[in-house]
């Protein structure tokens, strides 16, 4: 998000492409509804600048300069503690990640956003709930009873 800039975001295909992104590849990402809602609402009230990222610090002596990486972690740090929450910018990842298997997304798909070389890499950040299992599980066995009641 640090290096996001605003000529790589397709409000009307609703997607972001990422330039050298995570194992320094490109790919694109798509936008919810609610996050382009909200990038709009933000983007309405940014301050003005020269700068091409999206992201700005918004106090200090670095105020309408592009944030870094450390400093969005540091907010998320900040927004955490003040919450008692424990959250951190790659748990959001693997929540994503996670959030999306259990919506029955396929895991290459997962791979693909993620920007994962490797299935096992995916495979490993992203917790199948107790719900997917139960439910792969209860498809299965409607599968297998149909085909034995039939033999």
């Amino acid at each position: 998000m640090a290096n996001l800039t605003l000529g790589a975001i397709d409000v009307k295909r609703r997607r972001i492409y990422v330039e050298n992104g995570k194992g320094a590849k490109d790919r694109v990402v798509y936008i919810s509804d609610d996050a382009l809602e909200t990038l709009g609402a933000y983007l309405r009230v940014r301050p003005r600048s020269r700068a091409k990222k999206v992201f700005l610090v918004d106090k200090g002596v670095h105020r309408g300069k592009p944030i870094s990486v450390r400093g969005i972690q540091k907010r998320i740090e900040y927004y955490a503690k003040k919450t008692g929450l424990k959250v951190s910018c790659h748990h959001l990842r693997h929540t994503m990640a996670t959030q999306l298997l259990n919506a029955e997304a396929d895991l290459v798909t997962i791979q693909d956003l993620l920007g994962h070389t490797r299935i096992k890499t995916t495979q490993r950040y992203s917790k199948v709930s107790n719900l997917k299992v139960q439910r792969d599980y209860f498809k299965a066995m409607e599968t297998v009873m149909r085909r034995t009641a039939g033999s």
